[in-house]
């Protein structure tokens, strides 16, 4: 018979776990902007700084990185998959904690 977790080791791990998928969904958010801003790049034919300083400077950053948060879909199902639900709840927390980004961004 296994051994049971405390309260507090049962809280670490499940902090832990969240975190986990918190920086996985972090890092899947970066990815997808620097696969956006490439795409975007070599579709107009400019360097990706270029590309950047562009959607900085027009006040459409937001755009770029709303469709950089679409590989966070990837990491939620796939942490699913693997019965990770835990990971999976650290993965919309910080697509929320983007979209919130997105909208300060928006709207200042």
């Amino acid at each position: 018979m296994e051994p049971r977790l405390t309260e507090k080791k049962q809280k670490q791990y499940l902090f832990k776990e969240i975190f986990i998928g918190f920086i996985v969904g972090l890092l899947a958010t970066c990815l997808g902007v620097f696969i956006c801003l490439v795409v975007i790049s070599i579709l107009k034919g400019t360097g990706i700084v270029d590309t950047f300083n562009f959607y900085i400077n027009s006040g459409k950053l937001w755009t770029v990185l709303t469709l950089g948060a679409l590989p966070n879909l990837a990491a939620f199902f796939g942490f699913l998959k693997i019965n990770k639900e835990y990971k999976a709840r650290g993965v919309i927390l910080a697509t929320f904690i983007v979209a919130i980004t997105a909208y300060i961004i928006y709207f200042t």
